[in-house]
């Protein structure tokens, strides 16, 4: 009982705090455009949001028009909403917001050519295929003074924000494991587009393979339960299970991060056996551990057995991504820590230096006296480099 008191309570003030918000923006739609088309996740962003009274789409840019066409036969989209060229698009629409489905690595560009013209953005995950085009993603939103927002679906699952308040509030005792499972059985195997098979298979474009698709769930998950503290190390193992269908890039991936009291080990896949996006919390008195994206369990000390807990539901603006983007454009809210450009240079921080530990094939080596010599001082020295 005092724990569902616990949670009803945080629903509650976190409710009055974002009725204003919400209020405010309620009246005027966002005037957004759309920057790529080869991100699979635009499929279902038109799917749901195509007509949404908050939103008013003015512009698609993507250099293939047959890919637009294809959304248009699809959804009935204008023909003039399409631009070949991104800048061309921002001069003509004037969007106050531009929402980005590209290749990861086109977020660079992207967003450099949006600071130009003082215009946020908000793109699917990760930020950045390197921690050098994170920093420049930084500093362009910084000399042009532009939000720029990354999107997770599990931002805003009600899951994790009641997993988050009950540590905040000391349930469980302070974070020492947390344990993050996501992924599913392959892009392939589930069928995504063509374009989105190229780009996600492709170590230039995507940053790597399961380490950097699911890989940055875990990161930002556990930058935010660590208040956006840095892990004192990282370590990573990444490989091919099946190299026949990705040749070029991992599709399993474990990275394990340190800090002074806590541990997290994060587990991106494309092999198992169905979906999940899921978190294990341990602390020092209890547990929760997330359940999809509506349920917790939960046992704190003293109690023999877990309990299944439906999560509160998150309030506007913070449950979905496009009331939110809205909130912070025409309002000024705050980004939350689980978007932030800030939170997500330090998981391109974490996935860059895990895919340089995951990639050192020395370490499979048969261990020699030699070889784990040798292992250990280059360990050493990408640590080093990596604290610095």
């Amino acid at each position: 009982m005092k724990l569902a008191f616990r949670i009803a309570t945080f629903s509650l003030a976190w409710t009055l705090f974002a009725v204003p918000v919400l209020r405010a923006a309620e009246s005027q739609p966002l005037q957004v455009v759309i920057a790529g088309l080869v991100h699979g996740h635009v499929e279902g962003f038109l799917s749901n949001s195509l007509h949404r009274p908050e939103i008013r789409i003015v512009g698609i840019s993507d250099p293939d028009r047959g890919l637009f066409d294809r959304y248009a036969a699809q959804f009935k989209l204008d023909p003039a909403l399409y631009h070949a060229d991104l800048e061309e698009m921002l001069r003509a629409a004037k969007p106050q917001a531009v929402l980005v489905y590209s290749s990861t690595f086109d977020h660079r560009k992207i967003v450099e050519l949006c600071a130009k013209h003082h215009i946020p953005v908000m793109m699917e995950k990760p930020l950045a295929v390197s921690l050098e085009d994170a920093h420049a993603i930084e500093r362009a939103a910084r000399e042009g003074k532009i939000q720029v927002l990354v999107n997770y679906e599990t931002s805003w699952y009600p899951s994790n924000h009641a997993a988050y308040e009950l540590v905040r509030s000391g349930a469980i005792g302070d974070v020492r494991k947390v344990v993050v499972h996501d992924g599913h059985q392959g892009p392939k195997e589930i069928g995504v587009s063509p374009e989105f098979l190229k780009w996600l298979t492709d170590p230039k474009l995507n940053g790597g393979g399961a380490l950097f698709d699911f890989g940055c769930y875990g990161a930002d998950l556990m930058t935010w339960l660590m208040n956006g503290q840095k892990p004192l190390s990282v370590t990573a193992v990444t490989q091919q299970i099946k190299p026949d269908i990705y040749p070029h890039v991992d599709d399993e991936a474990t990275i394990i991060l340190t800090y002074p009291h806590a541990q997290a080990i994060l587990q991106a896949s494309w092999n198992w056996p169905f979906d999940r996006k899921d978190m294990e919390v341990y602390g020092r008195t209890g547990y929760v551990l997330t359940v999809r994206r509506d349920d917790l369990k939960v046992r704190r000390a003293g109690e023999k057995q877990e309990q299944l807990i439906a999560a509160p539901k998150v309030p506007s603006p913070y449950d979905d991504s496009l009331t939110y983007l809205r909130a912070v454009v025409l309002d000024g809210l705050k980004p939350d820590a689980l978007s932030s450009l800030e939170t997500n240079v330090i998981v391109t921080e974490i996935l860059d230096a895990a895919r340089v530990l995951g990639a050192d094939a020395s370490l499979f080596k048969p261990l020699t006296a030699s070889v784990l010599l040798d292992c250990v001082a280059k360990v050493a020295r990408k640590r080093r480099a990596y604290a610095n």
